[in-house]
């Protein structure tokens, strides 16, 4: 009778520590929101690719770590309007009980959630916007950004062409926090290694037709019209760059473009033109393998953005577990404890102001002879460092930023 009443007692305190243990994750469930565009100019980019790439680890976490808690993926499309974004995150997380809201490609976007992020106490993990106002004045303790900024960008793209004799540029600009973001840091790389900036057009966003504002460029006699564009704005500003002859006689700079705007385009448009990535999906037997899992169910590979996204979704979830918590303060004290090692980044940190730091790559757009099977776009013409691709922390505006 003794030994029944003290085994019950152990398997009663077994219990107890379970349900504790399963307590610290609310309704032992951990929801992810991911915020994208469905169907606008960044959705070949970003959109249903993004949710694939979430679900790719969600599947890998489940099989790897085997947690006690449940996950649940919702998506949403933001339409890139910073309202519709901070109305669908307010509403994740007041009815739904979502944790964390991903990708927000569109920097309007990002720093609308953020806010929103930020009162409520959840976590904001930014793959697809651009702007280094993310890490720098509008910086706050719950947000990560992940893949890119426009400060690599223009650290990669702007300083190789310069470097190429591209001395004299004029800039063709999405008129947002973005593209003026983009303009700034494109501009002052040009400048510092020795070229000059004659002038810049502003066109709205998202735009269709571009011959007024390529006109503007065109006459001003510029060596490089900087494209501080992205999405269907930088292709359609490329094409009919060419139908206007404005290519070949100056040269276009696509200071933001992904291997989706290549595979649009195509390598006799393309070729030979410079541009900055985060990933290629051709580097090495990782990122292969990765990709043609993501292919069997996009029918694309997959951009920088959403392979930023996986890696950023499973670094969250391995925090999550590591914390035994979803609270967002103890998981984002994970999380920027625990350095990022995949396919995506290898030894990445996150830093004080919410920088994911991890090498960039200078990449070369193939000419059709160099492709030898589907996709294969790229050279890789430099590995930028990831403590030289991004900015330095002296530089930092961010006020979590400890001087």
């Amino acid at each position: 009778m003794k030994k029944t009443r003290i085994a019950l007692a152990v398997a009663t305190a077994l219990g107890l520590a379970a349900g504790l243990a399963q307590a610290q994750i609310s309704d032992n469930v951990v929801r992810i929101g991911v915020l994208t565009d469905m169907s606008g100019a960044y959705s070949d980019l970003a959109g249903t690719g993004s949710v694939v790439a979430t679900n790719l680890a969600v599947e890998d976490f489940k099989a790897q770590a085997k947690p006690s808690f449940a996950i649940e993926v919702v998506s949403a499309d933001h339409q890139n309007k910073g309202d519709i974004s901070s109305n669908k995150a307010r509403e994740w997380f007041d009815r739904d009980k979502v944790d964390v809201v991903t990708d927000l490609v569109t920097t309007s976007t990002a720093l609308a959630v953020m806010k929103v992020a930020k009162e409520k106490n959840r976590i904001a993990l930014i793959s697809g916007a651009a702007s280094t106002r993310i890490t720098n004045e509008d910086c706050n303790d719950v947000t990560v950004h992940w893949t890119y900024d426009t400060y690599a960008l223009a650290n990669g793209t702007a300083k190789a062409v310069v470097k190429q004799g591209g001395k004299s540029w004029f800039f063709l600009t999405a008129d947002y926090a973005f593209g003026h973001s983009l303009e700034k840091d494109s501009s002052e790389v040009v400048i510092a290694n020795g070229g000059k900036v004659l002038g810049a057009v502003r066109h709205p966003f998202p735009g269709t037709d571009f011959s007024s504002f390529l006109l503007k460029a065109q006459s001003s006699g510029a060596q490089v019209i900087g494209l501080a564009n992205a999405g269907t704005d930088t292709t359609n500003s490329i094409k009919q760059a060419a139908e206007f002859g404005i290519t070949p006689k100056q040269s276009l700079a696509g200071l933001l473009m992904f291997i989706t705007d290549i595979h649009s385009l195509g390598l006799k448009t393309t070729q030979s033109m410079y541009l900055t990535e985060a990933f290629y999906w051709d580097r090495n037997d990782e990122t292969r393998a990765w990709s043609k899992r993501f292919f069997d169910k996009q029918k694309k590979m997959p951009t920088m953005v959403q392979a930023g996204l996986y890696s950023a979704t499973m670094h969250y979830l391995k925090a999550v577990k590591a914390a035994n918590s979803d609270d967002p303060q103890k998981v984002m004290a994970a999380m920027k404890k625990t350095p990022v090692n995949d396919f995506f980044a290898k030894n990445g940190t996150i830093r004080e102001d919410g920088r994911l730091v991890h090498d960039m790559y200078l990449m070369q757009v193939k000419k059709p002879e160099e492709s030898k099977y589907p996709w294969d776009y790229y050279h890789i013409r430099q590995t930028i460092p990831a403590a030289e691709a991004f900015q330095p922390l002296s530089a930092s505006k961010c006020p979590l930023v400890k001087k």
